[in-house]
């Protein structure tokens, strides 16, 4: 028997069957990400988890969350819930939304289609990074829900041109431009491990793998992960040149705007804005959304937890632009402190992609769900009937009884 036919027959019964089960002892996306440890190379699983440097801004954004009191009122009418929003002018079902991540395919093979055919099952947007394993075309394909294109500014200003063409003839609903991201981030995990994206499998990769059986025989018939939207293979493209077309543009400034409202002529978002001015400058310009992000912690370490400037970014804009958030997320409760304080939604990218990891396109759906019945069951607490009825009366920061030290790494 040969390998791959051998490597078919045990797939099943390396994932399938036991996918259930492991599902069902999360309860938390902490425990999700522990199931995502254990599946996952140690490469992959630091690539998904880690942030730039020490990772102080990393913790910045859990240590953001936790300092924030949620204060209950009593006797308000609770007996139904509704969780429903609008997005970016797109309908869904709970006020949060996928982020784009990069190299999902080295996650699990199926990648960003299976997040966003989850997505769809959910009723939340999903936004597809330019970084994506799959091209923005196969992920359109599969969508039943509103899709958002994440675009970064590369060197080749005709190959961000045709990008942007290519999502408008998709079906892309909205445009969100990293603006985060002159240069990647010092993400040391990465470079421990020798990671690179698209990978390149030297022999510790092949060890590493190994060691993850369930994670390994997923390649055996599914094509390796690469950079979906640049790996022509009509060119004949290699990955050295791949690399050269996905590198980016540190010259990237608020003239660009112009010419991308342009070519797009549809919503606009600038993901990774954290200062009040910026904010103001992007509203300004004619943007439709603003997601208030850090990047997770991957870019400038050192820089605030996206919750510590939300306020301040809500104020600046008014109701000129909607607000988004994400960096951090891991409860639903996080979610209800975001939309108290003026957040439309928030997006999610590890607590998905854990997920992901720990059950493949059921895992998405889990995690998602998790955080649902905990925003729902904050709510009901809180004494907050809908997501309109969230406001500041809500929440009260605890940083007014004095300043905080940063918290302790956490363990890798």
């Amino acid at each position: 028997m040969r390998l791959q036919e051998f490597a078919t027959l045990l797939r099943p019964l390396a994932a399938d069957k036991s996918s259930d089960r492991r599902l069902a002892r999360c309860h938390s996306i902490e425990d999700l990400r522990m199931e995502a440890r254990r599946f996952l190379p140690r490469a992959v699983f630091d690539f998904v988890d880690g942030g730039a440097q020490d990772e102080t801004t990393l913790r910045r954004n859990r240590a953001a969350f936790e300092e924030i009191d949620l204060v209950p009122r009593v006797l308000r009418d609770v007996g139904e819930i509704s969780l429903k929003t609008e997005i970016l002018g797109c309908p869904s079902s709970l006020p949060l939304a996928l982020a784009p991540t990069g190299g999902t395919g080295l996650v699990r093979s199926g990648a960003e289609v299976d997040l966003a055919a989850a997505a769809g099952v959910l009723g939340i947007p999903c936004a597809v990074s330019t970084m994506s394993s799959r091209s923005l075309e196969e992920v359109a394909a599969v969508s039943t829900g509103p899709l958002w294109f994440q675009l970064y500014l590369v060197r080749d200003r005709g190959r961000c041109r045709d990008l942007i063409d290519r999502a408008k003839a998709a079906g892309y609903r909205a445009l969100m431009v990293t603006v985060d991201t002159p240069v990647t981030g010092g993400r040391e995990r990465d470079l421990r491990n020798g990671f690179t994206l698209p990978p390149t499998i030297g022999p510790g990769a092949l060890m590493d793998g190994l060691r993850r059986p369930r994670w390994a025989l997923q390649f055996f018939r599914a094509r390796m992960p690469t950079l979906g939207n640049f790996d022509d293979r009509r060119l004949g493209l290699r990955d050295q040149s791949v690399r050269a077309a996905a590198e980016l543009d540190p010259s990237l400034n608020w003239n660009d705007l112009e010419w991308i409202r342009d070519a797009w002529g549809r919503p606009i978002v600038l993901k990774g804005v954290l200062s009040a001015a910026d904010a103001n400058e992007a509203a300004a310009a004619g943007v439709s959304g603003i997601v208030v992000s850090n990047h997770g912690g991957r870019q400038l370490d050192g820089a605030p937890a996206s919750m510590d400037v939300l306020a301040e970014v809500v104020d600046a804009v008014g109701d000129r632009v909607e607000v988004l958030l994400d960096s951090g997320v891991r409860r639903g409760a996080d979610v209800a402190r975001a939309v108290s304080l003026g957040a439309r939604a928030c997006m999610i990218g590890r607590a998905h992609l854990y997920g992901y990891a720990a059950g493949g396109r059921a895992g998405v759906e889990h995690a998602v769900r998790l955080l649902e019945a905990e925003l729902r069951r904050t709510m009901t607490l809180l004494g907050a009937p809908s997501l309109k009825d969230l406001d500041r009366c809500f929440v009260r920061s605890r940083s007014a009884f004095g300043p905080h030290p940063d918290p302790p790494p956490r363990g890798h």
